[in-house]
C-alpha cells in the first residue's frame, strides 16, 4: 500500500475555492465533532452508530496480518463511509511524496469497486490536504460546480464531503490522506451535522489506520527476525567442519558476520586429484542477498572441484555461471589454494586480497598476489594459476577477507588495520602459536582490539600451517 511508506511533507498547489467553501470549511472546523442536535433519539442513534463503526473497524485492525487483510480493512472503511453518509461514491486518497494523489480505494454504493481511472474532485481533496480542515459543498448551478473544478462540473456532482485523516502523530509518521464521498442525487444534500459526523468518523479511521500500520510493522519485524535467524542457521550449516588428519597440514578457519548473515565464506574440499582444496571468498555487500550468492557460489565450487582436476578451469566455469545469474554490481572475490602432500601449493586469485606466507625459518612474510578480476565481472576471462609456492615445516599461509585489513581504529576513523599490521602480527604471533587455531585467534584478537570490538564488515580467516608428516 502506497500510504504505508513514509512521506515527506508536500507542497500542495493552491486550489480554487468554491462559492461558500471557505465558510463551510471554517464552520466545519468550529463544529467538527458537534454532530449532536439536541434530539435525544436522533443523537442516541448517531452516537451508537459511530461507536458501532469504530468497534467494527477496530476488530478488523486486530486481524491485519498482511497486505490482503489491509486491503480488506481499507475497503470496509470506504463502504462504511458511503453507507453511513448516504453517498453514492467514496474514495480513500493519499498524497505521495511527490505531491501526486494516489487513490487507494474507490467504491460505489452497493459494495462494488469503481474503475481505477474514476474521477473525483481533486481540487476538494487538495484543499483539505492543504488546510487540514474538513469540507462539504453543494452545487446548485453549473457556475458553482465550475468554481471548485472541471471534474465537479463534468461529473454533474450535486454534493460532496471530504475530511482529513488526522490522528495524533499521523502527520509526523507521514500519513497524509483524506476520506471523500460525493453524490449526484439532488435529494442528497449533506448538512453540517453530516459533516461533523463524517469528520468524527474520519478521525477514528485515522487512528485505526495508524494502529494497523504499527501492528503490521510489528508483525513484519517479527517475521523478518525469524527469516534472518533461519538464514543465519542455514549459513552456519554451510560452514565446513575443520578437517583433521590432513597429511602434512594443520588447518583452521574462523568467520564472524557484521550482520545476521555473511557475504564471506570459506571451505575445505577434497579435489578430484585427492588433494585438499582451501577456499576463501567474499561477495560484495552483506546481508540476506549476498548470503544467498555465497551459498550458491560455495556449493557450485565444491561440486566443480570434485569433478574438474584443473583449478583454473573450475574457476572459469564458476565465473561463467555467476555472470549469467548475478545482478549487475554483484561480484565474488575468491582465493583458492590446492595443498600438495609434498608442501607445494598451487593457487589462484580472483580479485581477492593477497594471501600471506610466513616463513618459520627466517620470520619473513611473503604475499601471493593474483591478476584475475572478481568472479562475475568479466565473462570468459582466462584465469591462470599463480606460481607454485613450497611450504616448509612450520611455514604458515594465511587467507583473509578485507574485513580484517579494513577494520578501523576505535579512536581514528581514517586509521585502518591494514596489511602491514597484519604482516607484523603474523611475524610476532607465528613463533608463539602452537597450532593453526592459536595463530588464528591471536590475529583476530589483535584486529578486534584495534577496532574496539567493532565489526563494520564480515571477517573471515583461514590458516594453513605446514607440519611434519
Amino acid at each position: 500500500m502506497a500510504f504505508w511508506k513514509r512521506k515527506q511533507k508536500d507542497e500542495v498547489p493552491q486550489a480554487p475555492v468554491a462559492s461558500g467553501a471557505a465558510e463551510a470549511s471554517s464552520g466545519a472546523d468550529r463544529h467538527a465533532t458537534q454532530f449532536l442536535t439536541g434530539d435525544a433519539e436522533r443523537d442516541q442513534r448517531s452516537v451508537e452508530g459511530l461507536l458501532e463503526e469504530i468497534a467494527r473497524i477496530s476488530e478488523r485492525v486486530a486481524r491485519v496480518s498482511g497486505s490482503d487483510d489491509l486491503e480488506e480493512l481499507l475497503t470496509y472503511i470506504v463502504d462504511a463511509s458511503i453507507r453511513r453518509t448516504g453517498a453514492e461514491r467514496g474514495f480513500l486518497v493519499f498524497s505521495r511524496s511527490d505531491g501526486e494523489l494516489a487513490t487507494e480505494v474507490g467504491r460505489k454504493r452497493g459494495g462494488s469497486d469503481l474503475d481505477s481511472d474514476e474521477r473525483y474532485s481533486t481540487s476538494a481533496v487538495r484543499m483539505v490536504l492543504e488546510t487540514g480542515q474538513p469540507l462539504k459543498d453543494m452545487f446548485n448551478s453549473a457556475a458553482e460546480a465550475m468554481d471548485l473544478g472541471a471534474s465537479v462540473f463534468d461529473l454533474k456532482l450535486r454534493a460532496l464531503m471530504c475530511a482529513p485523516l488526522d490522528a495524533a502523530g499521523s502527520k509526523r509518521d507521514g500519513l497524509r490522506g483524506v476520506l471523500y464521498v460525493d453524490s449526484k442525487a439532488a435529494t442528497r444534500e449533506f448538512s453540517m451535522q453530516d459533516l461533523s459526523y463524517f469528520t468524527a468518523l474520519s478521525q477514528q479511521i485515522a487512528v485505526a489506520l495508524e494502529s494497523a500500520r504499527l501492528h503490521l510493522d510489528s508483525l513484519m519485524k517479527v517475521r523478518l527476525e525469524q527469516s534472518l535467524e533461519l538464514a543465519s542457521e542455514v549459513q552456519r550449516g554451510f560452514m565446513p567442519r575443520i578437517p583433521e588428519g590432513v597429511e602434512g597440514y594443520d588447518l583452521f578457519g574462523w568467520y564472524q558476520s557484521a550482520e545476521r548473515t555473511s557475504g564471506d565464506f570459506y571451505d575445505f574440499v577434497k579435489t578430484r586429484g585427492g588433494n585438499m582444496g582451501v577456499v576463501i571468498g567474499d561477495v560484495t555487500g552483506h546481508g540476506i542477498g549476498p548470503a544467498l550468492v555465497t551459498a550458491s557460489a560455495q556449493a557450485s565450487l565444491r561440486s566443480l572441484l570434485r569433478v574438474v582436476d584443473d583449478p583454473a578451469v573450475a574457476i572459469g566455469m564458476l565465473n561463467e555461471d555467476l555472470g549469467e545469474r548475478s545482478e549487475d554490481g554483484t561480484f565474488v572475490t575468491l582465493f583458492l589454494a590446492v595443498l600438495g602432500k609434498n608442501g607445494e601449493v598451487r593457487s589462484l586469485n580472483a580479485g581477492h586480497p593477497a594471501a600471506f606466507v610466513w616463513r618459520a625459518a627466517s620470520g619473513d612474510v611473503e604475499r601471493i598476489a593474483g591478476h584475475g578480476p572478481a568472479l562475475g565481472m568479466m565473462d570468459g576471462f582466462p584465469y591462470e594459476e599463480s606460481e607454485v609456492v613450497k611450504l616448509e615445516d612450520g611455514d604458515v599461509m594465511l587467507l583473509i577477507t578485507d574485513g580484517l585489513a579494513e577494520a578501523r581504529h576505535e579512536d581514528a576513523e581514517d586509521d585502518l588495520y591494514g596489511e602491514e599490521r597484519l604482516a607484523e602480527t603474523l611475524r610476532t604471533a607465528g613463533p608463539q602459536a602452537a597450532n593453526a587455531r592459536e595463530l588464528t585467534e591471536a590475529i583476530v584478537e589483535s584486529v578486534l582490539a584495534f577496532a574496539g570490538g567493532r565489526r563494520e564488515d564480515d571477517m573471515t580467516v583461514v590458516c594453513v600451517r605446514r607440519v611434519a608428516s
